[in-house]
């Protein structure tokens, strides 16, 4: 039977003015960031449930036991309010259960979480993606800012493997660059095997019977430009990852 992996986040809605002198209108457009990552475990065999942001909020496991139906958590680009805020507690403070304690009670009973960087996770744009005073930073192997922690390279920087690790077997040392992650700072236990500028890149931990890790630059654009998201070994990547969380 294949594993099961929970995707949450990743999807964004945006509107533009259009201004063309005296006049001017609106268009919308929806879009998602999650396709290449999803191809990839995908095809490494995996049973992916892709969960965008704007369900996410209402969607997303609310007990223990419903998140246990799956091997591995991954919180992609989604700020932490969107589990901390459901509908019916921001609108007539009716009380639910605090998610990101499932989520923390979940790894250390023997499952699995995967953060990847963007916008809105770790500590993110405006520290609005607001994770490190949450109980899923008790069971992250890198503490998360309080500030803003979007390190932007335009210019672009490279990943550096500093050493071997299960997960990234097979997967080359010659990464290709870039263009920005989230800015963390390793916790004494934290297995750092990939760093980028001096900070953790690729990272793993063990909290009770479960593991965790964090990718800290983006599964796809525009921190993960299409060099990197065609590399060769952008699904072995993946794969070793959430082989190495799910053993």
């Amino acid at each position: 039977m294949s594993k099961k992996v929970l995707l949450a986040g990743e999807s964004w809605m945006s509107n533009t003015t259009h201004t063309k002198g005296f006049d001017s209108f609106f268009t919308g457009v929806y879009e998602t960031g999650e396709t290449r990552l999803v191809e990839a475990l995908e095809a490494s065999g995996y049973d992916v449930t892709f969960l965008p942001n704007h369900l996410a909020g209402e969607k997303f496991p609310f007990s223990l036991e419903e998140l246990k139906e799956y091997d591995c958590i991954i919180l992609s680009d989604i700020g932490a309010n969107t589990l901390l805020l459901p509908a019916v507690t921001f609108s007539k403070s009716v009380k639910m259960p605090n998610r990101t304690k499932v989520i923390r009670d979940y790894v250390l009973d023997g499952g699995s979480l995967l953060m990847i960087g963007g916008y809105l996770t770790f500590s993110g744009v405006d520290a609005k993606g607001k994770w490190h005073d949450t109980a899923v930073q008790d069971v992250l192997p890198v503490e998360i800012l309080t500030v803003d922690d979007r390190m932007e390279h335009c210019e672009g920087v490279k990943p550096v493997t500093i050493k071997e690790h299960k997960a990234l077997q097979g997967v080359g040392s010659d990464w290709p660059e870039v263009l920005g992650y989230n800015k963390t700072v390793a916790k004494p236990e934290a297995d750092v095997v990939a760093t980028i500028e001096g900070d953790p890149f690729i990272a793993f931990g063990e909290y009770g019977k479960g593991r965790s890790a964090v990718f800290t630059t983006d599964c796809a654009p525009h921190w993960a430009p299409p060099e990197f998201c065609e590399w060769e070994d952008y699904n072995n990547v993946w794969a070793g990852i959430v082989d190495w969380l799910t053993e």
